[in-house]
């Protein structure tokens, strides 16, 4: 058969008016079914997406076809070894906008993949038309045949269940059958039975992949975990009685402190450095310029004549003092972060070794830290420009040391100053060859380069919520770190810190930290607390947000037993334990904002529904906070009930103050701070 461009040409034609074929275009760059827009990927799965172990994630993408047909969509999980872990029909989320979601759970660590496939639904399409065409008289007989031949064609795929296959072809001999109504044939072919069936196995035609992409999957604390705070040489830290003069606290008698923490239900006990201190510039009390004879100086002034990031201050012992430590805390069921500050004293042993590290001035000194007008001559920031395959080489060795001596995690300081690429590599590779290790990432700054911290390989970061203190800004905050953002950026609330003393806390004292106490631990997975905060320390240097007698410049030895009346390490540990014993607790994207009558009612759920959780049991959590520490507030929270599984009114239990009572999605509470600030309740199920 001849081409266009070989036939000969026709009446009136003559060779400079026939048209030449022009050669087919590229295969199409879209699917028979179009899926676009999948969520979570980042730059095209630059950047993989992070979820943790028994993790609920959502995976979201636009799926449309031409015409009237039938459609479905479907997220498929995909493990490590390649096979396929989870398909789960997804779902319009977004009516009109083609907007499809379904979540999956992984249930291992490793770096997993996932895609979305849009499909042909033919019985969907099928079911439509039936409906209209039998009620109308309109070709019933050859409708009813194709649906015979539609069920029959679904029950004989290998990957049904047997039970399934077997109610559809009962379904296609009922509609089959000539001698019943045909209003009776097609009720057989729409029944509940049938419909189910095909729920569990989809009859997919044309079914159109997107790519796959990358999903990497941690252990589950680097999303859910409570972290505490503290500087070592301030336990056990006390004046000599026959000189005055300061004598530090050491690893060992820091040790004696973990029993209580653990009694509070920490997970994670994370020490400011414990390298040695520089002298030169030396920092005194309330960050003085000058330091008074004793003063300890701030330990993130790294390096001395004793030694740089490998080495241990003298005055808090030894490694087999740091290793005696990480096996107290071991068996009291804590983990052991250490404080990750890539800077140096002036007398940092790098700055004699390798000068090439570090900013000059034009006079040849060592540029130190400054933000103007501050200025911090006690520390020389590195210049990753000089020299990074050098400064990279030896902080992953620095790394490495403290692996080996049992650090399973690094809270690293302000990691936003320093070079991303340091970073991507950095933490790609202590992923590879340490995969529990976890990095937290102190980088409160602009929200681009927070986030890109995240994506390039930090397991958490500190956040906003420090500051987030009205009704509306911590509704809006609650949302969005649950948001899109989630998939990367894993939040970490940390109500103050040795750096951060909020106005809301200055102002409000007890009543403010057990409020904001209760929205830290359970407005995220992972919360931090600051050693202190259980005795109420909310007296700042004038002028500034932070608590005077900083604990950075000086030793600060508590009696902790002060803290038994005030009760906020109580309230902590039953805070924690309710998130060590509700799934709930421990999701991030689940949480729901719900809005209240009074400006000062927070309300907000988690809900992990039955198919998500890991005991099979759907889990629900409301929480209601009064955010004002001195007046009784009440109001009605209006609860989405819909997305919470709840229909009409239901038993809910008060985890925090007791009790069991009835509620619907429109409940009045009452909340006095001086008995409770909040009410944390479980939804009862029968």
């Amino acid at each position: 058969m001849a081409t266009q461009s070989q036939r000969s040409s026709g009446p009136g034609e003559t060779s400079a008016t026939r048209v030449t074929a022009r050669p087919l275009a590229p295969a199409a760059r879209i699917g028979r079914i179009p899926v676009l827009d999948v969520y979570p990927v980042a730059e095209d799965g630059l950047f993989p997406a992070k979820a943790t172990v028994g993790e609920a994630i959502p995976v979201r993408a636009t799926v449309f076809r031409e015409g009237h047909d039938a459609f479905g969509a479907t997220a498929v999980l995909i493990r490590p070894d390649g096979t396929v872990h989870q398909r789960v029909r997804m779902v319009e989320v977004a009516p009109g906008l083609d907007r499809y979601e379904g979540w999956v759970v992984p249930d291992a660590r490793g770096t997993w993949h996932f895609r979305v496939e849009g499909w042909s639904d033919p019985y969907g399409t099928w079911a439509h038309d039936a409906r209209i065409k039998v009620h109308a008289g309109i070709d019933v007989a050859l409708v009813l045949t194709e649906g015979t031949r539609l069920l029959t064609r679904a029950a004989g795929r290998p990957e049904v269940p047997a039970e399934d296959a077997a109610a559809l072809r009962a379904a296609a001999a009922a509609v089959a059958d000539d001698r019943q109504a045909p209003e009776v044939r097609l009720a057989a072919g729409l029944s509940d039975e049938v419909v189910a069936a095909l729920a569990r196995t989809p009859l997919r035609d044309l079914v159109s992949p997107s790519r796959q992409y990358p999903l990497v999957v941690d252990r589950p604390l680097a999303l859910a975990g409570a972290w505490y705070e503290m500087f070592p040489r301030s336990h056990g830290a006390h004046r000599d009685r026959q000189t005055g003069t300061w004598v530090s606290g050491t690893l060992r008698s820091a040790a004696e402190e973990l029993p209580r923490i653990a009694a509070m239900g920490f997970d994670v006990v994370y020490l400011t450095p414990i390298h040695p201190i520089g002298t030169t510039f030396r920092k005194g009390r309330n960050n003085a310029l000058a330091a008074a004879p004793g003063d300890p100086g701030s330990p993130y002034a790294i390096g001395s004549p004793d030694g740089g990031h490998d080495a241990i201050e003298p005055s808090l012992g030894t490694f087999d003092d740091f290793d005696w430590f990480v096996a107290q805390a071991r068996a009291q069921g804590l983990e052991v972060a250490l404080d990750l500050a890539l800077q140096c004293s002036p007398d940092h042993p790098w700055v004699h070794e390798h000068p090439e590290w570090f900013s000059k001035r034009a006079d040849g000194s060592i540029a130190y830290a400054e933000n103007p007008p501050k200025k911090y001559q006690d520390i020389y920031p590195l210049n990753f420009d000089n020299d990074p395959e050098g400064i990279t080489a030896e902080i992953r060795r620095i790394v490495e040391l403290w692996i080996s001596h049992g650090v399973t995690a690094f809270r690293v300081d302000n990691p936003h100053t320093k070079p991303l690429p340091f970073w991507d590599r950095l933490l790609t590779d202590v992923r590879a060859a340490h995969p529990d290790v976890l990095f937290l990432s102190e980088a409160f700054t602009r929200p681009a380069m927070m986030l890109t911290l995240a994506k390039v390989g930090f397991h958490q970061s500190y956040t906003y919520f420090t500051w987030r203190n009205t009704k509306e800004e911590l509704e809006e905050y609650l949302a969005t770190v649950a948001g899109d953002q989630a998939a990367w950026l894993r939040p970490s609330f940390w109500p103050t810190t040795h750096d951060i003393l909020p106005a809301y806390l200055q102002a409000t004292g007890l009543g403010g930290f057990a409020v904001r106490a209760v929205l830290a631990a359970l407005g995220s997975p992972a919360w931090g607390m600051y050693s202190g905060y259980e005795l109420v320390e909310h007296v700042p240097r004038p002028g500034v947000e932070e608590q005077v007698d900083n604990e950075k410049y000086e030793y600060k030895p508590r009696d902790w037993s002060r803290g038994d009346h005030l009760g906020v390490a109580l309230l902590v540990g039953k805070l924690n334990e309710i998130r060590h014993a509700r799934p709930a607790a421990q999701q991030l994207r689940v949480q729901r904002v719900h809005p209240t009558t009074d400006p000062a009612l927070v309300c907000f759920s988690r809900h992990l529904p039955a198919e998500l959780s890991p005991d099979g049991e759907a889990d629900t959590l409301v929480v209601v906070v009064n955010l004002d520490p001195v007046h009784t507030r009440e109001g009605s929270v209006h609860l989405d009930a819909a997305a919470l599984g709840l229909d009409g009114s239901f038993e809910v239990e008060d985890l925090l103050g007791g009790g069991r009572f009835t509620w619907s999605p429109d409940a009045f509470v009452r909340l006095d701070p001086a008995l409770s600030c909040a009410h944390v309740m479980r939804v009862v199920r029968s």
